[in-house]
């Protein structure tokens, strides 16, 4: 099922971010809290993203457990950023293990990832996979439903549709060509954020001058809230809303 965060705020090390608090996505990785639909372990590779200085992402993405790589973890001790996307992958059976399946995907400024699952892939996908032009699908990151999600959204984005409105799309086409999936996503482009909660858990810390969405809560912190099933949430580092799928 994976376990993703998005990070918008005063500057903050990855470490601060990855691996320092109690349940931090390290702590996920192998113990993770609420894993809905299948999975005990996200040990199927990770990724993270962040915004150097203000300017396009730099990733770092692996097909190995998180716990299992000492390059991130000195890497995370030094570096830090006012927006962070990171995620753990927990592969559904059949689909690819390789770098290219672990979230982040990026273009540009964009980053996105994806906690859930596409029902009845790939079958289910065919004809929202035919809308595309045939480079997209020739060229995704893995043979995997979460690179076709990005594929979507990115279709949606490149044509000028709002970040939240092609979130929102991508969501609701998908929901009802594939029924029961799970589609939790995230996508970011370092200065805005926007969510879904689709048959998954996703909770969310806004302090006024910061907003951490995950989906866990990394720590006991009371200013945690769980966002409902079938919601979107839009945030920067100062202002989040948050409303039903439907009415996007």
């Amino acid at each position: 099922m994976c376990r993703h965060l998005v990070y918008l705020g005063p500057p903050a090390t990855l470490r601060e971010l990855l691996f320092d608090p109690p349940y931090s996505l390290l702590r996920q990785s192998w113990a993770p809290r609420d894993m809905r639909g299948g999975g005990t372990i996200n040990a199927d590779g990770f990724g993270v993203g962040w915004y150097p200085d203000g300017g396009p992402p730099v990733r770092y993405r692996r097909a190995q457990p998180i716990w299992s790589d000492p390059t991130i973890a000195e890497l995370a001790a030094v570096t830090s950023a006012t927006a962070v996307l990171a995620a753990v992958r927990s592969a559904t059976v059949g689909m690819a293990v390789v770098d290219g399946a672990a979230a982040p995907f990026a273009e540009g400024r964009w980053l996105f990832s994806h906690n859930g699952v596409v029902r009845g892939w790939p079958d289910s996908m065919v004809p929202l996979a035919a809308e595309l032009p045939v480079r997209d699908l020739l060229t995704l990151d893995a043979a995997t439903d979460s690179a076709l999600l990005w594929a979507l959204v990115r279709h949606r984005l490149r044509a000028g549709v709002a970040a939240a409105r092609a979130v929102a799309e991508t969501v609701t086409s998908v929901a009802a060509a594939a029924p029961g999936s799970r589609l939790n996503l995230l996508l970011t482009d370092g200065r805005t954020a926007v969510a879904s909660t689709t048959g998954h858990a996703l909770s969310l810390r806004a302090t006024g001058t910061s907003v951490l969405l995950a989906s866990e809560p990394h720590d006991d912190d009371p200013g945690w809230r769980e966002v409902p099933d079938g919601h979107l949430v839009q945030a920067t580092a100062t202002v989040v809303r948050q409303w039903p799928l439907v009415e996007s």
